[in-house]
């Protein structure tokens, strides 16, 4: 695959995650944030499974058996990761504001390089550093919050904003040996979907009633988000390092206040127009840069 498709991708992955915000929020009047989870990412499995059969089923067998315990290793990792920074962001919205989620979320940007080179000794670009600052502003500026006391449910979106850096770093360590997204794809989506159904059902009242009530929102933040952004992401991967892919991926918060604007008739300031300029230079700073380099 190309950079151009893998960029093109990324931005479509993004746009998904930041319109998903609303639905995420939306989606909890009636139904618990592990209810919601679980029904999302099972909706979301199950939108893959008939592209699994159709595209990666023939080739399944012969790609896993270059290392079984890689491959295992690394999806269901992968899935755990994807759980617990899910489940954060998601608990989080009943304690915090989606323009906060949206901002802490970002995190995930400085975070990534930081990893990489914690876990593997990876030099990063030096582009990196100054688009992760401008991401971080940018975010920050997306808000409209002015008080600076940390809640909790911004605290929680912190926290799994680690989750989200190790999903990102590990899709880009599976992708190097296994080609096959649907299927790690439908991996995760089932880890989630099970694990969060798992405490749905310990804790939430399980009222089918109630999941009907929110099935728009569901089947935007299943199928759309919950399975096809993160094949999305996947594919992406394949051609751009985690670093500036995280910093791309950090335009939800711009694509979360474009949606805003539309849907909610949510008006933009200079402060939201800044935020989305300076993410935008961030994205761009980090691609361009590496490439005037070569030239």
């Amino acid at each position: 695959m190309s950079k151009s498709l893998s960029l093109i991708s990324a931005l479509i992955c993004t746009l998904i995650w930041g319109t998903t915000f609303i639905a995420q929020d939306t989606g909890m009047d009636k139904i618990g944030p592990f209810i919601f989870n679980g029904t999302r990412f099972f909706v979301g499995f199950l939108a893959l499974v008939p592209f699994f059969l159709i595209i990666e089923k023939k080739n399944f067998k012969k790609i896993i058996n270059k290392n079984k315990k890689k491959f295992l290793y690394l999806s269901i990792s992968i899935g755990f990761f994807l759980f617990f920074a899910s489940a954060l962001q998601q608990i989080s919205l009943l304690y915090t504001d989606v323009a906060n989620a949206a901002f802490f979320t970002i995190f995930y940007v400085p975070m990534v390089p930081l990893l990489v080179f914690i876990l593997y000794k990876k030099k990063v670009h030096w582009s990196v550093w100054p688009s992760v600052i401008l991401c971080v502003m940018g975010g920050y500026l997306l808000t409209n919050f002015y008080d600076a006391a940390v809640r909790l449910g911004d605290l929680l979106v912190v926290i799994g904003a680690v989750f989200w850096s190790l999903h990102i770093i590990f899709i880009g360590e599976i992708v190097e040996d296994f080609d096959l997204p649907i299927t790690v794809g439908l991996i995760q989506t089932f880890i989630v979907s099970l694990l969060s159904f798992i405490i749905g059902i310990t804790y939430e009242d399980l009222i089918i009633e109630n999941i009907l009530n929110e099935t728009y929102e569901i089947l935007y933040a299943g199928i759309l988000s919950g399975g096809f952004a993160f094949v999305l992401q996947i594919y992406a991967q394949k051609n751009i390092n985690p670093a500036p892919a995280a910093i791309i991926f950090s335009l939800e918060g711009v694509f979360a206040t474009i949606a805003a604007w539309f849907i909610l008739n949510q008006i933009l300031n200079i402060n939201n127009i800044l935020g989305c300029g300076f993410i935008l230079a961030g994205v761009l700073l980090s691609q361009l840069m590496p490439k005037i380099k070569k030239t």
